[in-house]
């Protein structure tokens, strides 16, 4: 009863990892193009998921998750296994496969969480490029440009360009004229 009490956490939170999902399509909006009509739309959406799916490697960012994680969890469980075995012998190795496995499940979650990410990243960026040249609407990032601000003051006279002296300055020396 004591061994089944001691498995009881992992098993719960293997359960607990296995709910989680990531969504099979695009995570972005798309909206029908000017002049297209919704079932064109449809089209294109089918057309661009599935030139995202392959663009993406044929595997949805779930499945690319789930491999990753196994692949971690497996490899953790070999290394400690053959870690245990070169300090332990084969008691070492059944605690060494243990511990590996339990590393290597908490290595593996976060190298399946970055491996899905990753995935479904390109899935978007793949299918949002399809839609965009397909002539529908989509996401877009970037800065709003605003116009410069205007000074209110005149710009400097270039040089040798002076306005007229006011009324009552008397007029400037002749060119040329020494005192």
């Amino acid at each position: 009863m004591s061994k089944l009490f001691r498995l009881a956490p992992l098993a719960a939170l293997l359960m607990l990892g296995a709910c989680t999902t990531i969504p099979t399509g695009p995570s972005v909006m798309a909206m029908p193009g000017s002049g297209k009509n919704f079932d064109q739309f449809r089209g294109d959406d089918a057309e661009c998921r599935q030139f995202a799916h392959v663009q993406a490697g044929g595997l949805t960012a779930n499945q690319t998750a789930i491999e990753s994680g196994m692949t971690s969890a497996a490899t953790g469980t070999v290394v400690g296994a053959l870690a245990g075995a070169a300090i332990g012998g084969h008691s070492g190795a059944a605690v060494g496969a243990g511990v590996g496995l339990l590393a290597g499940s908490a290595a593996g979650a976060g190298a399946g969480q970055a491996s899905g990410y990753s995935s479904q990243h390109r899935y978007d960026n793949a299918y949002v490029q399809c839609m965009y040249a397909k002539g529908e609407r989509v996401p877009v990032s970037g800065r709003m440009m605003t116009a410069p601000a205007r000074s209110v003051y005149a710009p400097p006279a270039p040089p040798g360009a002076y306005p007229p002296p006011p009324p009552g300055y008397p007029p400037p020396p002749p060119p040329g004229y020494v005192r």
